[in-house]
């Protein structure tokens, strides 16, 4: 049977079947999406827990994003090896294990550690899970499919403030771990019965050697990278040792990955013009993206002197204009293409982020809100329909291994985005208040403390936002570039090549 004749016309509708497939992927990947900014509203409360320094507090951070970079790269090779319902299966048992566990910690390096464990399950949740989803799909609804999917990937940055903050204050910290229990118990249940049982396709040999250089220097990059705002600035040596360690053994495993016939990253993918195009544009709208959630609730919290909780909650308008045009999103890309969805979702992001590079000390609320709903609108035209165009020129064998890549560089990228923003607020800060930039963010907080220096500081720091965003406006610009080639209307599926045609190539 061909791609063809498999695939339903663009036309169809997602039936209930395809629904139930993405509402278990769903509540998987919630999971862990949710856990990646959830914990750091408990960060101030880990360190007086445990009576211990900010810096070492991080590395419950830091854990859990090293142990994605490490396992992802497994994944695609794993899908194929094992069957994505069994590896799927496994990452959930291995993230409610981690969760159990961190909510029992009784020290950092436990909590750290079982903080790894639940990273491992958590890294191959998500390209697991968008394997899972663009096969039930088919090619054709990919558009409509990953609206869905994009759900979680808005809960996390939006919901995760306002459900850490409200454990942290009203029950304990150690409740942002077992919340993930219940949910994932029932997303256990649910995956083993309404998942599609897939069985395990003949698989490459293992790249043992491309996993020993790509997945250490993914880890190594990222740390290296997170270590930009503690140490200020790209000049220690935490920072670029690591980092160029790393870098060197990602270029290793690119040029090693084109000589050898099973590199654990199908790099033949980028020969595809939609799928490189897709990435370029998806490196730098997560760059701009992590960047952009990282400073709006420290906006709130610094300069505005509100909650961890209600800095969750102010966001709630971005999350409210995504949700409105991320299901339009993604059923307009399966019919006219990415390109013309995208092209105006960017000019919303764009005009909303640029409301907020005039924000200040006193700024209207209405204003601010305003701002945020216009950029969520944006998002929603975003977001997906450029995975989506990705992932709609695959053939359904390669599709594992396009989505792991995906989650690589949209993982790598959104890692890079948070240290670039972060360096540039905290050297901006440094500067208005005269301290080095590993201390810009702390000098702040004292002299908005103080009664005294309250009205000067934060006049200040507002100014030092602004300007941050506006580096933040310039890099989501950069995104338009790549998105001018997206595909302009919806590809023809792409047929599988006979079991004849896959032994000769």
């Amino acid at each position: 049977m061909t791609a063809t004749e498999a695939v339903p016309s663009h036309a169809e509708k997602l039936d209930g079947a395809v629904l139930k497939v993405a509402g278990v992927v769903v509540l998987g990947t919630v999971m862990a999406i949710l856990d990646t900014t959830v914990v750091n509203v408990a960060l101030q409360a880990l360190v007086l827990q445990f009576r211990t320094s900010f810096d070492i507090i991080q590395w419950v951070v830091t854990g859990y994003m090293l142990a994605l970079a490490t396992v992802i790269p497994v994944t695609g090779w794993a899908c194929d090896r094992f069957g994505t319902k069994r590896l799927y299966l496994l990452s959930i048992a291995l993230f409610l294990v981690g969760s159990m566990v961190a909510g029992m910690a009784w020290n950092v390096p436990s909590l750290v550690a079982f903080r790894v464990v639940q990273g491992l399950g958590g890294g191959m949740l998500m390209p697991a899970g968008m394997t899972i989803i663009t096969r039930a799909a088919g090619p054709h609804r990919v558009g409509r499919v990953m609206a869905v999917l994009g759900v979680p990937m808005l809960l996390g940055p939006i919901g995760g403030p306002i459900l850490g903050g409200w454990l942290v204050d009203a029950v304990s910290w150690r409740w942002i771990f077992y919340i993930n229990v219940p949910i994932g118990v029932v997303a256990l249940l649910l995956a083993s019965r309404l998942l599609p049982r897939d069985e395990p396709r003949p698989a490459d040999r293992f790249d043992f050697p491309g996993m020993l250089m790509l997945s250490p220097g993914l880890a190594l990059l990222i740390f290296g990278v997170s270590k930009i705002p503690q140490s200020g600035g790209v000049g220690s040596v935490d920072v670029w040792l690591p980092a160029l360690a790393g870098l060197a053994l990602i270029v290793g495993f690119v040029v090693r990955g084109t000589r050898v016939a099973n590199p654990l990253v199908d790099l033949k993918l980028f020969k595809n013009r939609a799928f490189t195009i897709s990435m370029v544009t998806t490196s730098l709208f997560m760059i701009a993206f992590m960047g952009v959630m990282l400073v709006l609730p420290t906006y709130f919290v610094l300069v505005r002197g509100e909650s961890a909780l209600d800095a969750g909650l102010l966001l709630a308008p971005q999350g409210v204009g995504a949700m409105l045009t991320m299901p339009v999103g993604g059923r307009l890309a399966d019919r006219i293409g990415a390109r013309r969805i995208v092209l105006p979702g960017f000019a919303l992001i764009l005009a909303g982020t640029a409301g907020f590079t005039q924000v200040g000390a006193d700024t209207p609320y209405p204003l601010l809100l305003a701002g945020l709903f216009v950029m969520g609108l944006g998002m929603g035209l975003t977001m997906m329909p450029i995975s989506a165009a990705a992932l709609q020129t695959l053939t359904e064998r390669s599709v594992a291994r396009g989505s792991t890549a995906m989650n690589i560089v949209q993982q790598t990228a959104g890692g890079v985005g948070s240290a670039i923003i972060s360096i540039i607020l905290a050297s901006l800060l440094a500067r208005k208040f005269g301290v080095p930039t590993s201390q810009g963010q702390l000098a702040a907080s004292a002299m908005l403390a103080n009664p005294q220096t309250h009205a000067t500081a934060a006049v200040s720091a507002g100014d030092a936002f602004a300007k941050t965003f506006l580096w933040s406006l310039v890099l989501a610009a950069c995104c338009v570039v790549p998105a001018l080639f997206l595909p302009k209307r919806t590809p023809e599926p792409v047929e599988e090549p006979t079991q004849e045609e896959a032994t000769v190539s």
